[in-house]
C-alpha cells in the first residue's frame, strides 16, 4: 500500500502490510499503481513521473506536462495512464499517456507516447477510473452544474452514461466489472453495470454510509480517496482521528445572554 503524508514536503511511502513496515519512496505527490504492482506513478514538481516500488532505481521521466499532471488509473495492461492537468480555457482536463511498446521504460519523445487530451471541455473533468476491461472510464463532471459521475467509452468516441443520480464524486470499479462504486457525503453508493459487449448501468443504491474522511478542498472532486479489495468484499478507507472529528463539532449555545446575567449581578 502506499500512502501520501503531508507536510511542508509531501511525501510517498510504501506500507508493507504483511512486514508492517513503512519505507519511504519519494517526496512527491498523488501516486498511482501500475496494475503489475511493480511501478509508482507520480507528480514531481508538475510533471509526471515513475519509479519502481521497493525503490530499487531512482524516479523516471514518464512526461513533462504544461501544467501540472496528476496520475489517476492505469490500463489492466499497463499501456495507458489517465491523468488530469489543466488550462485556462477548459479548466481540470482527462488526458492520457500512452506507454507503447516495452512498459518497464519511461515513456520517451516517440509520437506513440505523447500524451493527447481525452477530455477537455469548458466544464471540469475529474477522477479518471479506467474498467477493469479497459474498455470503458468512469470519470466525474460539473457539465450540469453540480458533481457527478459518467462513464465514456475508451478510447471513443461513443455514448455517455450518467451514473449518479443525485450528485456523485470519486468514482471505482468493482474488480469484476460488474459493479461501479462512488460516494456521495458519507454515503458509499454501489451502481450494478454491465460492459460487454455494451454499455449498461442499473439504478444507484446505497452500500453504507459513514463518517470517512474526504481529500480536502478541491482534491475531493479530483481523486477517489479509497480502495476496493481485489475479492470486492472490503473498502480500504481512511477514518478521521478523535482529533479531526471533535475538530467539526460545533456547540450552539442559545439564551447565553439571560444565563450571563444570572450569574453576574448587575451593578447598581
Amino acid at each position: 500500500m502506499v500512502v501520501q503524508i503531508p507536510g511542508a514536503r509531501n511525501t510517498l511511502w510504501v506500507f508493507d502490510l504483511a512486514r508492517e513496515t513503512l519505507t519511504q519512496l519519494a517526496v512527491a505527490r498523488y501516486p498511482a499503481w501500475t496494475p503489475n504492482g511493480k511501478r509508482v506513478a507520480f507528480t514531481f514538481q508538475q510533471n509526471l513521473y515513475w519509479k519502481p516500488a521497493d525503490g530499487s532505481t531512482p524516479e523516471e521521466l514518464l512526461a513533462a506536462t504544461e501544467s501540472p499532471g496528476f496520475p489517476v488509473s492505469w490500463s489492466a495492461d499497463g499501456r495507458f495512464l489517465s491523468f488530469l492537468t489543466s488550462t485556462p480555457e477548459t479548466r481540470q482536463d482527462i488526458w492520457v499517456l500512452p506507454l507503447v511498446g516495452d512498459p518497464s521504460r519511461p515513456a520517451g519523445t516517440g509520437a506513440g507516447r505523447k500524451p493527447r487530451p481525452w477530455l477537455a471541455t469548458p466544464s471540469n473533468e475529474t477522477a479518471p477510473m479506467f474498467s477493469p476491461d479497459s474498455r470503458w472510464l468512469a470519470y466525474v463532471s460539473n457539465e450540469s452544474g453540480r458533481y457527478d459521475v459518467y462513464v465514456r467509452p475508451y478510447p471513443g468516441p461513443g455514448e455517455k452514461w450518467q451514473i449518479s443520480s443525485e450528485g456523485g464524486r470519486q468514482p471505482a470499479w468493482a474488480h469484476s466489472g460488474r459493479e461501479l462504486f462512488y460516494r456521495t457525503g458519507d454515503k458509499m453508493m454501489v451502481v450494478d453495470v454491465t460492459t460487454g459487449p455494451s454499455f449498461s448501468a442499473g439504478k444507484p443504491r446505497m452500500l453504507f454510509e459513514g463518517l470517512y474522511t474526504h481529500a480536502a478542498g478541491p482534491e475531493e472532486v479530483l481523486f477517489s480517496n479509497y480502495d476496493v479489495s481485489p475479492d470486492d468484499q472490503r473498502f480500504l478507507m481512511i477514518e478521521p482521528s478523535q482529533q479531526e472529528r471533535n475538530a467539526t463539532q460545533i456547540n450552539v449555545v442559545l439564551n447565553w445572554f439571560e444565563e450571563l446575567k444570572q450569574k453576574v449581578p448587575t451593578a447598581k
